[in-house]
């Protein structure tokens, strides 16, 4: 019985893993975009720590980030992140839902009050968060 467990569960990684590899083959952004889509996280995280500290915001937008930023930085993921690819997608997903989520709440205005980034770096972040 555990063996048909374990079984449906590499399989189901293994299916996972392959579908965001295609997906990932399939939108192939350019090189300028990558470069600046990696250069995205550093100002992503002061932009998640300073709403999360902005008293005026709603208390559920700051647990949520809270909340967040707990979960980035816990060593234990809902996917291990010695998995490739794989394992970095469900802190991106979990990071973007919470983002828009966020921005339905507080509205785009006050995320671009906090961004300190450049400009094609919120760019950046609205393409990727889809806001």
């Amino acid at each position: 019985m555990w063996r048909e467990v374990v079984l449906g569960l590499l399989v189901g990684l293994l299916a996972a893993w392959l579908a965001l590899v295609v997906t990932l083959l399939a939108l192939r952004p350019s090189r300028g975009s990558l470069r600046e889509s990696m250069r995205l996280l550093p100002d992503l995280l002061r932009l998640l720590r300073d709403l999360a500290a902005d008293s005026s915001q709603p208390r559920g937008v700051r647990w949520r980030l809270g909340g967040l930023l707990v979960y980035l930085a816990f060593p234990i993921d809902l996917v291990p992140d010695f998995l490739p690819v794989i394992g970095y997608a469900d802190d991106v997903i979990v990071a973007v839902w919470v983002l828009r989520s966020v921005v339905r709440t507080v509205g785009v205005d006050e995320v671009r009050r906090h961004w300190r980034g450049t400009d094609d770096g919120f760019a950046a972040l609205r393409t990727v968060t889809g806001i």
